[in-house]
């Protein structure tokens, strides 16, 4: 039953409910409240802690206009001699003649600590003279909202459409297998949903919102469930045109590993048989390999384009920076010219004649190896026979990017994906957010790889700092100084790259800096690169550009600055910058004091360790799935009551059963219907 045929919901209102995905009578019943709030009993003014939510009465004493850079209003309530104040940034000439001496005002917020005492800013408010409104007779469920729908709004919706269930207008089939229901002693759908919207007064509001209960499992389990099934769609989607059959001819992937300077390491060899296995079968490979920064991933590239060659396709690498896609280019140039395998530069900031030659190639079959950015999947960009994509840094890009790269195969046909992370993933963000992707891990650097030694500092020793770099450039040494931002601050308090460039260049006389942000042009880049790894420039300065990618052996010191500022994957990527040569390396982690618990801690596990899987879990507990994945991937998930950290235990079992689904389509499509819904158009595409 669609929204509209509620009572009340005209056009307008239907359509601020289709902003949060709510279209019909069973959407509304799945809208679950993400928190709850205690307005079931008052709080005395006496027993007020901070950071706490509740509900107070009190008799007002005082309203006033507080003048600053903003004119503010404060009230000041009090009972039993006890005060709190009222603080609105935001209110009308009506609403503060209203807070008159003597009436009495019902409120509900958050306590904070206040610059005159305890207090509540923006708090919901009821103004009464002698009858005091009721009190609630349950838990309150917060809603997610959208702009001009609020939870109370939402609350009344939602108890419209309970109605209509209980009605039986609406029914709700149970779609989880009977052996989870059993196994875990799990309450119906309808009377988990019941628990869920409409709390027990007697329930703890702690437990309520952070502990599995089981009518909350019975619910996690039948989303997680519906997640498993729309990546397992979206990959039978990516796989239903056949790829071409690589074949094993041998003869450039031979000769690739004999001109090599190195062995492949044991890790490097079977992740190799991993992708061979997929890359000799006509199903398309959708193959995701992990490694930490080091460990060689790019070589297992190279051999796959090589084999691809071999079989007459054609091979995009697809990067996500400038910088990262001209590494790539004179890596592959490096291993593939000798070969004679014609390797193709294209991105978006080309001129129009080197433009034009390289589309040229890439429609002719004369461009083997196409190697870019973005520019690889424009409309523009034809190829002749597309078999292979290979995509660096694969969280940088959406689903969608990935899959317009692939249609770039011949009608007809699929093309088989090999996508490369440096950033180590998570095994229960694996399996969410990359779930339609097989996996494989080179989980071994090369031999001879020293540990780098990381320590942390307070910015106070920056002067010492700037000695130590000038005696590693004495010594033949090469550095780097990465800086958060590109200009100055107040408010983040870090220091310019281009501010500490000139600094540096002040105090290293006879020693050259350089300079690389993402701002200067694709050539001015390359320039300064150019020159630091030919050993013309001898101390970096650069932002996060330069977190993947750059290889330069002889930089062996790594000074991030303001480094509390950064995630932890992203400072164990630019760590990774250096340590790959034969010297001893260092990585100075600097701190704008004082650094919080959570800040201490956070590069405390930086300094503890160089596993990127353990600092993975680690930036995972600490910050959360949306923020280690980012916008994209975390919007694709989008999870309403399972927790990816909380209930990662749970996976194994859910993927072992969304396995069996495959025998029910109907099933599939109305669980991933009920719990995906529109957010479903990501496994399509």
């Amino acid at each position: 039953m669609e929204v509209s045929h509620l009572k009340g919901i005209g056009p307008a209102l239907a359509a601020k409910l289709a902003k949060l995905g709510l279209h019909t009578v069973t959407d509304l019943l799945f809208h679950l409240p993400n928190r709850f709030q205690d307005r079931t009993q008052l709080v005395p003014l006496h027993r007020l802690a901070p950071n706490t939510a509740c509900l107070v009465d009190g008799k007002i004493t005082s309203c006033t206009l507080q003048r600053g850079r903003r004119v503010s209003l404060r009230v000041t309530i009090e009972h039993h001699g006890a005060k709190l104040g009222l603080r609105f940034m935001h209110f009308h000439a009506a609403q503060a003649k209203s807070f008159i001496s003597g009436r009495n005002v019902r409120c509900f917020g958050e306590i904070r600590p206040g610059p005159q005492g305890l207090e509540m800013v923006h708090p919901e408010y009821v103004l009464f003279d002698s009858q005091a409104p009721a009190l609630a007779e349950q838990l309150t469920p917060i809603y997610p909202t959208t702009e001009g729908l609020g939870p109370a709004r939402i609350a009344k919706l939602i108890a419209i459409a309970w109605e209509q269930l209980e009605q039986g207008k609406v029914v709700l089939e149970e779609l989880l297998p009977r052996q989870l229901v059993t196994k875990y002693k799990l309450p119906s759908l309808e009377e988990s949903l019941r628990q869920l919207h409409y709390p027990h007064l007697a329930q703890d509001i702690e437990q309520l919102q952070h502990q599995v209960t089981p009518a909350k499992l019975r619910l996690v389990l039948e989303e997680l469930l519906a997640q498993q099934l729309t990546l397992s769609q979206a990959k039978q989607n990516s796989q239903q045109l056949p790829a071409p059959v690589m074949a094993a001819h041998k003869s450039l992937e031979q000769a690739l590993i004999k001109g090599l300077p190195f062995q492949l390491t044991l890790a490097q060899q079977r992740v190799w048989e991993e992708v061979l296995a997929d890359l000799e079968t006509p199903a398309p490979m959708v193959r995701m390999v992990q490694g930490d920064v080091g460990s060689g991933k790019t070589v297992l590239a190279a051999l796959a384009a090589c084999r691809a060659i071999d079989n007459g396709c054609q091979v995009a690498i697809l990067a996500p920076t400038e910088i990262l896609a001209e590494q790539h280019l004179h890596s592959f140039s490096h291993w593939l010219d000798p070969l004679g395998i014609n390797v193709v530069w294209l991105t978006g900031k080309q001129k129009a004649q080197p433009r034009r030659q390289s589309l040229a190639a890439i429609a002719s079959g004369e461009g083997q190896v196409i190697i870019g950015t973005h520019a690889l999947f424009q409309e523009a960009v034809h190829y002749q026979h597309l078999g292979l994509v290979i995509i660096d840094e694969q969280h940088r890009f959406g689903v969608a990017q990935r899959h317009s790269l692939v249609k770039k195969a011949p009608e007809g046909c699929g093309a088989h994906q090999l996508v490369m992370t440096a950033t180590p993933i998570p095994r229960s963000l694996a399996m969410s957010a990359y779930g339609d992707l097989d996996h494989s891990i080179v989980d071994e650097l090369p031999p001879g790889r020293k540990p780098i030694n990381s320590v942390l500092l307070n910015n106070t020793k920056r002067e010492e700092v700037i000695e130590r770099i000038r005696l590693a450039c004495e010594s033949g040494q090469q550095v780097y100084w990465i800086c958060p931002l590109i200009e100055a601050s107040d408010a983040l308090e870090c220091e310019a790259a281009q501010d500490t460039c000139a600094l540096l260049t002040q105090q290293l006389e006879g020693i050259n800096v350089g300079l690389v942000h993402g701002r200067l042009t694709g050539t001015e880049k390359a320039e300064s690169m150019a020159l630091f790894k030919a050993g013309h420039v001898q101390v970096l300065v650069a932002t996060t550009v330069v977190e993947v990618g750059v290889d330069v052996p002889n930089a062996n010191l790594m000074v991030i600055d303001n480094a509390e500022r950064l995630g932890l994957a992203q400072l164990h990527q630019l760590r990774g910058r250096v340590g790959r040569g034969q010297a001893q390396s260092h990585c100075l982690f600097m701190y704008q004091a004082p650094l919080s618990a959570m800040g201490r801690e956070r590069l405390d596990i930086l300094r503890q360790s160089s596993d990127g899987f353990v600092i993975a879990e680690k930036d995972l507990q600490l910050r959360g799935p949306g923020e280690v994945l980012g916008t994209r991937q975390a919007g694709a998930i989008g999870l309403k009551i399972a927790d990816l950290l909380r209930d990662a235990h749970l996976l194994p079992e859910v993927q072992q059963i969304a396995a069996s689904y495959a025998a029910y389509p109907e099933k599939t499509a109305q669980i991933i219907q009920r719990w995906v819904g529109d957010n479903q158009v990501f496994a399509k595409v």
